[in-house]
Formats: structure tokens, C-alpha cells, sequence
């Protein structure tokens, strides 16, 4: 079935309305800001963290997954009966890896 809103993106939340999830948007949506830290993609699907979660987290990896439950009520999971929700743990020495560049 064709995804009805297009091009996605994925913005790790800082923990206002929804919590902590991962929060997904339709790419006109979402207004990205110069603080936002580009962390990749997911199936060419954008992923930014704000720069002060980015701080917290800057030594962790974060894994995005989806699992049953409800989604946060501004992203595009709401409603589906799953919802996305971010994993972490510690990067040892040798998985640390530079940024990649943010698209533009």
C-alpha cells in the first residue's frame, strides 16, 4: 500500500509534549532549525536530534525501532497501534563515527 504523506522525517524529541520518542513528520512539515543535529537516515527517511539532546546522547548509539503501543499525537505513528521508540546504549572506542553531512 502506497505511504499517503510522502517523504519523511524522523526528529529524536526532546522530551516536551510526547516525551522522549522519535517523532516522524511529513518533510514539509517539520521545520528543521540550525541547531538540529543531522544524525543520517533511515531508508532515505532524514533523522535529526536537537543540539542539546545531541549532547546527552553524542556518545550513545541510538536505534529507532517500532513496537506495539500509541504513537506521540503530532507524529505520523499515532493512530497505527504501534508507535517508534528510540534504544541506546554506550559506543565502545572503536564504533564512534564523525557526522555525516547534512543534506541540503
Amino acid at each position: 500500500m502506497p505511504e499517503p504523506y510522502g517523504p519523511v522525517l524522523f526528529h529524536q524529541s526532546g522530551g516536551c509534549c510526547d516525551g522522549s520518542s522519535p517523532m516522524c513528520y511529513p518533510q514539509g512539515d517539520f521545520l528543521v532549525g540550525d541547531h538540529d543535529v543531522y544524525l543520517g537516515a533511515i531508508g532515505g527517511a532524514p533523522v535529526y536530534i536537537g543540539a542539546s539532546q545531541f549532547e546527552a546522547w553524542k556518545h550513545t548509539q541510538l536505534i529507532i525501532d517500532v513496537v506495539p503501543g500509541r504513537g506521540g499525537m503530532f507524529s505520523l505513528d499515532n493512530g497505527r497501534e504501534v508507535r517508534f521508540l528510540t534504544r541506546s546504549r554506550l559506543f565502545d572506542g572503536t564504533q564512534a563515527c564523525p557526522l555525516p553531512a547534512r543534506p541540503i
